[in-house]
């Protein structure tokens, strides 16, 4: 099953379950987040991607520029393990994460998510690829990729369950788009994925070929 019918499956089953007011709070926001212009704003294909030095759960810095110096990258921003869309999207990734490497290319995810909380992550979905801290959303925030979490979806995110300040740290509500980047290795982005609304991602298919049509044009 694709990762979009995944999604699907899962939003039909939550809009048999939210009351009809708390979806539209939750729809209201994420238009007015489009209607701001940040995805228009965030690096896209033909860009060269910003580099970073980031953390994994180990405290073990790892650096686009040395990602690059084995390959290709596929960089994937996630908001937290507490977001249903972004366990779904992860545990896909992971299941072309052969395809992935076969095609020389390494994946890692970033996310705001502290050590603690993206292990658990990392445990959770069974994932075999390294996922790096960006504290604060500090390098997300620098290439154009962060909101803050709408005051209004605070207290409902609450009644899910869902506590931010507990996986990001006190007072930090800021995240990042959904997003996907394929890199070739002179930082050239040759694929992009950005949306403002959460529950859209990228196929992990289409990121399988566009790692592809670098092999058949090397």
């Amino acid at each position: 099953m694709s990762l979009h019918s995944k999604i699907e499956d899962y939003k039909a089953g939550f809009r048999q379950k939210a009351p009809e007011d708390v979806q539209a709070v939750m729809a209201n926001a994420t238009e007015a987040l489009a209607d701001t212009g940040i995805v228009e704003k965030a690096p896209k294909k033909g860009d060269k991607l910003m580099g970073f030095s980031l953390p994994n759960h180990n405290g073990e810095t790892q650096t686009l520029e040395s990602l690059l110096a084995k390959g290709p990258a596929v960089i994937t921003f996630y908001r937290g393990g507490w977001c249903p869309y972004c366990n779904l999207e992860l545990q896909a990734y992971q299941s072309v994460l052969s395809d992935i490497s076969a095609a020389g290319a390494t994946l890692i995810a970033i996310t705001p998510e502290l050590p603690d909380s993206s292990l658990s992550t990392i445990e959770k979905n069974d994932l075999k690829f390294e996922v790096l801290t960006d504290e604060n959303s500090d390098y997300a925030r620098n290439i154009g990729l962060v909101h803050s979490l709408a005051e209004e979806l605070r207290p409902i995110y609450t009644s899910f369950g869902i506590h931010v300040e507990a996986h990001n740290g006190t007072g930090q509500f800021d995240l990042p788009l959904a997003a996907t980047y394929v890199v070739a290795q002179d930082g050239t982005i040759i694929s992009s994925f950005v949306d403002a609304d959460y529950t859209k991602r990228q196929e992990p298919s289409a990121v399988v070929d566009a790692l592809q049509s670098i092999e058949a044009t090397a």
